[in-house]
This record gives C-alpha cells, sequence and structure tokens, in this order.
C-alpha cells in the first residue's frame, strides 16, 4: 500500500514536498513515479526514480522546478515542487512497478500496478 501526503494550498512560485511512503515491502527494485490529474483532463507523469540506478525521469513541463528523491530506509520516495503554477493545481499520485527500466516504460501509466489514493495539490495566485 502506497500513502501519499504533503499536498495542500500554495500560492504561485511557493512549494510543496510530497511524500510517497510504503506501509509494507520497500521500495527496493521498484520503479516509482508520481503522476497527477486535474480536474477534467487525464492522468499525466510527473516524474519518476529508479531504485535500482538511482536515474530519475521528468515530465518537460518540470522544467527544473520539481526534484524526485528517495530515503535512504528504502520506504519513502519524495517529490520537491519549487515554482509553482496555477497549472500545477491536481490530485498527485505515486505509483510503483517492478523492474521497470528506461524512459519509455518509466512514464507510462500502465507500468504501474501500485498506487496511493492520491493527495490534492492547489496552486493559487
Amino acid at each position: 500500500q502506497l500513502v501519499e501526503s504533503g499536498g495542500g494550498p500554495a500560492q504561485t512560485g511557493g512549494s510543496l514536498r510530497l511524500s510517497c511512503t510504503a506501509s509494507s515491502r520497500t521500495f527496493r527494485s521498484y520503479a516509482v513515479a508520481w503522476f497527477r490529474q486535474a480536474s477534467g483532463k487525464e492522468r499525466e507523469f510527473v516524474s519518476a526514480i529508479n531504485w535500482s540506478d538511482a536515474n530519475t525521469y521528468h515530465a518537460d513541463f518540470v522544467r527544473g522546478r520539481f526534484t524526485i528523491s528517495r530515503e535512504d530506509a528504502e520506504k519513502t520516495v519524495y517529490l520537491q515542487m519549487n515554482n509553482l503554477e496555477t497549472e500545477d493545481t491536481a490530485r498527485y499520485y505515486c505509483a510503483a512497478g517492478l523492474g521497470l527500466t528506461g524512459r519509455w516504460a518509466m512514464v507510462r501509466s500502465e507500468s504501474y500496478d501500485r498506487w496511493g489514493q492520491g493527495t490534492q495539490v492547489t496552486v493559487s495566485s
């Protein structure tokens, strides 16, 4: 089970840090990603990290504003979001998939078989 936290309201230009915690097993050998879904839109890829090689992947719209990182105990992944924009308003979901490699697999929601319930991020100007 994946549990997200850290969402909430923010102002444009502000920051939030989302956390994704595995309630039971660790993230070792998993790829962990963040997706988001805004009201009335499809779910889209945000960022991902491959636990085995620590490679990270980001959507183009991140533009250096977001950083994905992992915690050493292998049970938590963070998404640090800086310079937030109103377009970042969405529900953010954490997902985990076993044995994923390469960007093509990492950015596809179909690659992930474990999902959290999401945490809402609302950015206002």
